[in-house]
């Protein structure tokens, strides 16, 4: 086909373009209140109302006490405190709004007016708020002043050996909290024994939670193969819940199991979640969720898991949806629960949108910012593809780095990362050989340290886990009989680790609000509040912690640069020399093509940004110059490095009037003497994409200039590639190098290249 004929007919072949891309295998749904596809704002939302009577919720967002439903009934008695209604109702929503993004009204009087305010009410009052005010209200009211981050820890085979040795990195690059689930449920036993290992290894302090149904985790945690749950489901709509065979009071007997045991818990509610279930009645996705967090602070639970979470993806499809997942998890910390925030669905095929999913929370901070990212390779993530996976670890350390922000997260080496995987899988192997679990091979060992996920690894399949987990249930394994195993194998570091976080259990500080432990110290909304009244207040990062996420691969430095150009400079004097002739003087031959070499060019630096040895450059200027039908004659500038200028002072010095500036990094010019300094003939501007070809056809067209030809320019082709992203660091370093070597006012010299025999032959 021409690819000057359209594909289709009258269609502009832009949206074909378009189509390929990404964001292309996104849906987005209508706005449609009557079938609950509404992100904010349903015209079936109720108005905000509540009156007491004799101490006693009598009206909740227009519906009277005869007519409450389970939701209501809980949020009425549990949730608001007939003290502060009267006052709270009494606010305008435009007005508390602004409260939240007011830096010098205290979080803590906030908070007090939320427990006097109803589902409808604090709905309302966020649908006031834009995106960015929601972003600072959100760093003003979170719990912790520390962010942190949680990771998925899955593999599609559910192998304890890569649970474990994932569990191990996924600890080193600082996630607070680790959580797993399962292919096959019964394997769940065997996931937790693997994460509880591999977890220990990384750094220990890590909160630790296997996500299965919700009695079963409740036995794993209590077991000590667990340390937290977030599983505690909490719906906005009566038959959601009853739907799930549950209701507001089971669920916070549930909670206070879990917590009798010493077991962190959040409950899990999240957008979309009664769209996806079909119980909606029409409402808001906002207004139901705002509904759900009541209910879970009436509950007693110390944090939440929301954002959308499940349904996060339904409520991005909507128009203000992000807004209102991000208004949602405001709602939370709002209400002073700890916030893992979502960011655990992958919203969307487009990267763009991804990153700007992330942005708010990133820069905000939150408890979770991420709940959880997952730590391991987008198929391996059973609980479905995150917003960030494995992939994209290194594009997450970066975005701290450009925002200099604390995502949670801090890079790991390469050989780090290997030893760790290593221990791990040393480390589980020995508990499952000491338990008479398993005995895996030396070589399904091997495959998992090396693996960056299931399909490369040799591990076991998960059929052959089914009975490892089965017996671990069966015998009554706990977290003392790893202590034991791993102890007795030599891996103290790591049976003290989990020691260390079963006597957490019997102390119950992580049970705070927004608890982590971090170097065995509990860290919580207790002991570290966020207290953010402006600049200056609020977290700050130290200058260890920045240190630490500045360091990335892909840095470079001066001394890098010079040392690969020191490498490449030993590798050019065999190549060839450049003979110093002296000061350079104004040439006589009208076929003469001056050029023009910076003062760093085969002194210092050798090789060009595209990877060119110098000399293969010189080599293709004279050829062309050759074919051309002109003399190449070459001369050093000293008093510049600018690529323009020298082009010009070596036009000036020939004699024909034409010369060309090269600088070491590639950059190249061609010029004319009767011209402005900018106003040249030709410019090779992306010297990554130049080829040696381009370099002899521009010198050609210099030889045909300097023999009065009007040849056609050269254009060096790119194809919108982020070369300055690439690039530039390099480039600023090389052109430093050379500016460092100018003299002010000194004078060219001619140079003239020497090709050795070795070159040659």
């Amino acid at each position: 086909m021409d690819p000057r004929e359209p594909p289709t007919p009258n269609r502009w072949r832009r949206f074909d373009e378009w189509d390929a891309r990404p964001l292309r295998q996104d849906r987005f749904a209508e706005e449609a209140p009557e079938q609950g596809f509404c992100a904010i704002g349903s015209p079936f939302d109720p108005k905000a109302s509540c009156s007491i009577s004799a101490g006693r919720v009598t009206v909740l967002d227009g519906k009277g006490e005869h007519d409450f439903d389970l939701i209501d009934e809980f949020v009425a008695r549990h949730h608001l405190d007939p003290a502060v209604v009267d006052e709270a109702m009494a606010l305008a929503p435009l007005d508390v709004a602004r409260m939240l993004v007011d830096i010098h009204v205290p979080r803590e009087d906030l908070q007090r007016l939320a427990t006097g305010m109803t589902p409808a009410r604090l709905a309302e009052v966020v649908a006031e708020m834009s995106a960015l005010e929601i972003t600072f209200a959100f760093a003003k009211m979170r719990s912790r002043q520390r962010p942190g981050n949680q990771a998925h820890v899955t593999n599609a085979k559910d192998d304890p050996l890569q649970l474990a040795a994932d569990a191990a990195t996924a600890a080193a690059l600082g996630f607070d909290e680790i959580e797993t689930t399962m292919r096959v449920a019964s394997n769940s036993w065997a996931n937790a024994l693997a994460c509880t290992v591999g977890s220990a290894v990384g750094r220990g302090s890590v909160l630790f939670q296997c996500s299965i149904e919700e009695a079963e985790e409740l036995r794993i945690g209590m077991s000590g193969l667990a340390s937290y749950a977030e599983t505690v489901s909490v719906y906005g709509t009566e038959q959601s819940f009853i739907d799930g065979d549950d209701t507001p009071w089971s669920k916070a007997f549930l909670a206070a199991a879990y917590a009798s045991r010493g077991i962190k818990a959040r409950c899990t509610s999240g957008g979309a979640s009664e769209l996806l279930m079909g119980f909606h009645e029409r409402k808001s996705i906002l207004y139901l969720e705002a509904r759900c967090l009541c209910l879970q602070r009436a509950m007693g639970i110390q944090g939440t898991q929301n954002g959308g979470v499940d349904g996060a993806s339904l409520t991005a499809s909507l128009p203000s949806g992000v807004r209102e997942l991000m208004a949602e998890n405001l709602l939370a910390v709002w209400l002073g629960l700890e916030c893992a925030s979502g960011n655990d669905v992958r919203t969307s095929a487009s990267e763009i949108r991804v990153g700007a999913k992330i942005a708010p929370f990133l820069l905000a901070g939150s408890e979770f910012i991420c709940s959880g990212f997952g730590s391991i390779k987008g198929y391996d993530n059973s609980f479905n593809v995150s917003l960030f996976n494995g992939e994209d670890i290194e594009d997450y350390l970066v975005l701290q780095r450009d925002f200099r922000v604390d995502g949670g997260l801090t890079a790991i080496g390469e050989d780090e990362a290997i030893d760790l995987r290593t221990r791990a899988v040393d480390a589980i192997t020995a508990v499952l050989e000491e338990l008479d679990l398993a005995h895996p091979t030396a070589a399904m060992r091997r495959s998992v340290v090396f693996a960056s996920g299931s399909d490369e690894t040799q591990g076991y399949e998960p059929g052959a886990v089914t009975p490892m987990s089965e017996a671990i249930d069966a015998r009554g394994i706990t977290a003392v009989d790893v202590v034991r195993a791993l102890a007795k194998r030599g891996f103290v570091a790591e049976a003290e680790h989990v020691l260390m976080m079963l006597r957490q259990r019997v102390s119950g500080d992580y049970l705070q609000t927004s608890a982590i432990i971090r170097d065995g110290r509990v860290i919580s909304a207790i002991n570290d509040p966020n207290h953010y009244a402006g600049p200056g207040t609020g977290y700050q990062m130290s200058e260890e912690r920045w240190a630490k996420i500045k360091r990335l691969r892909g840095t470079l430095s001066r001394k890098d640069v010079l040392a690969g150009q020191a490498i490449r400079g030993t590798e050019e004097r065999r190549r060839y020399t450049l003979e110093n002739l002296g000061p350079a003087a104004r040439g006589t031959d009208p076929h003469e093509v001056v050029v023009g070499i910076s003062p760093g060019f085969g002194e210092n630096l050798h090789e060009t940004t595209a990877g060119h040895p110098l000399s293969a450059v010189i080599r293709a200027l004279m050829a062309g110059i050759s074919e051309g039908g002109g003399t190449a004659r070459f001369v050093r500038c000293r008093h510049t490095a600018d690529t323009s200028f020298i082009g010009l002072t070596a036009a000036k010095l020939s004699g024909s009037g034409i010369g060309i500036g090269l600088q070491a990094k590639g950059t190249t010019v061609l010029h004319r003497a009767d011209r402005l300094p900018h106003l040249n003939l030709e410019l090779f501007s992306n010297a990554p994409v130049t080829s040696l070809a381009h370099y002899h056809a521009l010198a050609r067209n210099a030889a045909l200039h300097a023999r009065g030809s009007r040849p056609d320019p050269v254009v060096v082709p790119s194809h919108g590639q982020a070369l300055s992203a690439r690039f530039h660091v390099q480039v600023a370093l090389i052109h430093a190098v050379e500016t460092a070597l100018t003299v002010a006012g000194a004078l060219p010299v001619e140079v003239r290249p020497v090709f050795l025999r070795e070159a040659a032959a």
